[in-house]
């Protein structure tokens, strides 16, 4: 199909961009220094793109090691699944990375505020810093102004939907195809449609976990245009006549089930077997990576916002970047401020970085994407970001007690009284 043979072009595109990058077959290493002068640095990343494949982390690696040859780093490329319990079982061991991949909801809100991260000011320093979005900025630094994060890479988070089963359920006129959004009376009519066609699963509502709940909060927000937290972002304000009012719809909705055994990855697998007409928890690497570890994928996917009440479409943003933990030793702080400079600095390297990423880069430069049609569809969406709350106080205990009041919901408890229930957990561990 067109859009699976596009994705694979793009991921062929982004091995070649690699390969012609020094990122082909690894070139004779420079001579080691002598013992006393090495600088071992580990990386661990989340799955940010291709910066969670190890073969493209290898890649990316050899080229700075190349051109430093006193410092060496090795990598670990974490799960969203697990990686969170890994990193706080390093922390009681002492076993902590030198460099973090990941956004500021953990580097700045989580570990940051807890004194784990070495800060980047100096790095902000740099002209190259200059040049970053202030939208992406203010979300890289604490209370204090004390940065944790230099970021790489951006998204817009996105639904999705099974265009063919629309379009055979009568559901595509709802769909408005130019500007990929559609209307919540629009939303409740196709799930409708769906479900009179013989669709008994037409979504599920996530919450085994906090996996993918970036999609599950921009559903509820979305749909008659409630919050999440204050415009500051120092207090948690969800617990709202419009959520409680989505929460209802959702609820009481013939095909969408509340399902407390499966988190998002699950859902991008039940959406890619056919099992469910749409997908909560999508962005255009879901796209790319379902397509092409998919080869049965029998239908065309269609990336599309969360439907609103007015119109005014607010989907949750992607910031990922490096952190540094604090380990004591600032030979080794030092060294990985010099990793993340090779990946950044540098108009060319930093090309490739963002490429391997499959995201897009946070501050201007060249259309890195002008001649890939996949990447233009997608790059719709950067005009529909929303706020970045994540960095709001409390961030860690928030996305559990989300998850959990969704499983009350599901269960029957009245939406008000949930949400009450959130706000009050969550605001609890933000200090309100």
């Amino acid at each position: 199909m067109k859009r699976r043979a596009i994705a694979m072009l793009l991921a062929l595109a982004a091995l070649l961009a690699l390969a012609g990058c020094g990122g082909g077959t690894a070139e004779p290493e420079a001579e080691s220094p002598a013992p006393e002068q090495l600088v071992e640095l580990t990386l661990w990343t989340y799955p940010v793109g291709g910066w969670g494949n190890s073969s493209t982390l290898s890649s990316l690696i050899a080229a700075f090691n190349r051109e430093n040859p006193n410092i060496r780093v090795s990598a670990k490329a974490l799960t969203y699944d697990q990686g969170d319990a890994d990193i706080e079982a390093a922390a009681e061991n002492g076993g902590l990375p030198d460099l973090v991949l990941e956004g500021p909801e953990r580097l700045v809100a989580n570990w940051g505020v807890r004194g784990l991260m070495a800060p980047l000011n100096d790095l902000w320093q740099d002209e190259a810093a200059g040049a970053i979005y202030d939208s992406v900025r203010v979300a890289c630094h604490d209370a204090a102004g004390d940065y944790y994060i230099y970021p790489l890479c951006m998204t817009t988070h996105c639904m999705a939907i099974n265009r063919d089963l629309f379009e055979a359920a009568g559901a595509w006129q709802y769909i408005d195809e130019k500007t990929h959004t559609w209307t919540t009376d629009g939303f409740i009519a196709a799930v409708q449609a769906l479900h009179d066609y013989g669709v008994e699963d037409v979504a599920a509502v996530y919450c085994g976990g906090q996996g993918g709940d970036q999609g599950t909060r921009a559903l509820v927000n979305n749909l008659y245009s409630g919050s999440f937290t204050d415009p500051d972002h120092t207090r948690y304000a969800a617990n709202s006549p419009e959520n409680a009012k989505a929460l209802e719809l959702l609820a009481g909705m013939d095909g969408i089930k509340f399902d407390p055994t499966i988190v998002g990855a699950d859902e991008i697998e039940r959406f890619a077997a056919g099992e469910l007409a749409m997908a909560f928890c999508w962005n255009v690497f879901q796209d790319v990576n379902q397509t092409i570890s998919n080869p049965d994928l029998d239908f065309d996917i269609f990336p599309m916002a969360f439907p609103t009440d007015d119109g005014d479409v607010n989907l949750q943003g992607g910031i990922w970047g490096f952190g540094v933990f604090d380990n004591g030793d600032e030979a080794r702080i030092e060294a990985a401020k010099a990793f993340i400079r090779f990946m950044t600095g540098n108009d060319s390297q930093y090309t490739r970085a963002v490429l391997a990423s499959t995201y897009w880069p946070v501050r201007d430069m060249a259309d890195i994407y002008a001649n890939d049609q996949l990447m233009i569809e997608y790059g719709l969406f950067q005009q529909y970001l929303g706020d970045y709350y994540q960095v709001t106080p409390g961030w860690a205990a928030a996305r559990t007690a989300w998850w959990q009041m969704l499983q009350r919901v599901g269960e029957g408890e009245d939406a008000s009284q949930a949400l009450g229930e959130f706000e009050q957990t969550a605001n609890l561990a933000a200090g309100n």
